[in-house]
């Protein structure tokens, strides 16, 4: 007999050939190849690029459009004495933003508000109804009327300044608030035309044949069923008349003088022979862009698709 032990394969033999006891032996840990531990990160960051990209994509996009107002606003808080530096650490200050309180910027202000705020009220007070009957009544020419409505806007405004001058001299119009709404009524009227029979054909004839049998008349059916459904394109469309009005420059600069001045126009008074006050410049221009951000914000969501679905089921 001989004593010891001996290795067999999958275990080991303890003590002699004769009576040796085979005991099991723990195979040696394995650990992960280089190759699928690299392959498995790998996969990892494409998932997470998959996941990702997209909001990593919109946050950039958004950071290219913005920054231009982005500039400008730095701009507006940042001191005279530093206007021309390059680096986007300063002490920031409303000096440039006291100014234009203290100076005639805030009248300009209020007449771009009235002006904008009048041309939109006409605007859909008279295309509205015309875009109502140009939607649901058949009749000769209704084709022919809404292009021409069309073509109104796109003759360059150039074209119409020195009939509208001779016209306002006149009439004693120029260089006051309703002349000026006026004006801006002549190409927001086609805006309003067009956007709102878009807006009325989406609402179901149906609706308004049911207000009818329940002894309602058209224009009864129309303030009633179809106006309220079509409100939120109401809106978006003001908001577009309201931008519109309040972004013109050519018209305010040529047609105003000192009453009606507006805000656009009153930018340029900054732009002065002795030197340009980039301060009061990039303040104002900031305040003249905060109104058209607050409409546009309010106006997104409003879609009158979603007010209409189901409201009748074939």
């Amino acid at each position: 007999m001989q004593s010891g032990s001996h290795a067999i394969d999958g275990g080991m033999l303890v003590g002699g050939h004769d009576e040796g006891v085979l005991l099991p032996v723990a195979p040696a840990p394995t650990t992960l190849r280089p190759a699928a531990t690299r392959r498995r990160t790998h996969t990892k960051k494409k998932s997470w690029l998959r996941r990702h990209a997209r909001p990593i994509v919109a946050v950039l996009l958004m950071l290219l459009v913005l920054s231009p107002f982005l500039w400008l606003v730095q701009l507006a808080f940042k001191p005279a004495a530093d206007i021309f530096e390059d680096s986007l650490l300063f002490v920031p200050t409303l000096d440039s933003f006291r100014s234009l309180l203290q100076g005639n910027f805030l009248k300009s202000f209020g007449n771009s508000l009235l002006v904008s705020t009048l041309s939109t009220g006409m605007s859909l007070l008279i295309g509205v109804p015309a875009a109502y009957a140009l939607t649901r009544w058949q009749f000769k020419g209704r084709d022919r009327i809404a292009l021409w409505i069309l073509v109104t806007r796109m003759a360059p405004p150039i074209a119409f300044t020195i009939p509208f001058f001779l016209a306002y001299q006149y009439l004693g119009l120029q260089d006051t608030v309703i002349g000026l709404a006026i004006v801006y009524l002549t190409f927001n009227l086609a805006i309003v035309i067009w956007l709102m029979q878009t807006f009325f054909e989406a609402v179901p004839v149906a609706l308004e044949e049911a207000a009818w049998i329940d002894g309602c008349g058209i224009w009864q059916a129309f303030w009633r069923i179809t106006l309220p459904l079509s409100a939120p394109g109401l809106a978006a469309t003001a908001v577009l008349c309201f931008i519109f009005s309040w972004n013109d420059f050519f018209y305010a600069l040529i047609l105003t003088r000192t009453n009606a001045i507006t805000a656009p126009v009153a930018i340029v008074n900054f732009l002065q022979y002795e030197g340009w006050e980039w301060t009061k410049i990039a303040a104002s221009g900031t305040l003249v862009m905060l109104p058209v951000i607050v409409f546009t914000v309010l106006v997104r969501t409003y879609l009158v698709r979603g007010l209409t679905a189901g409201g009748v089921k074939d």
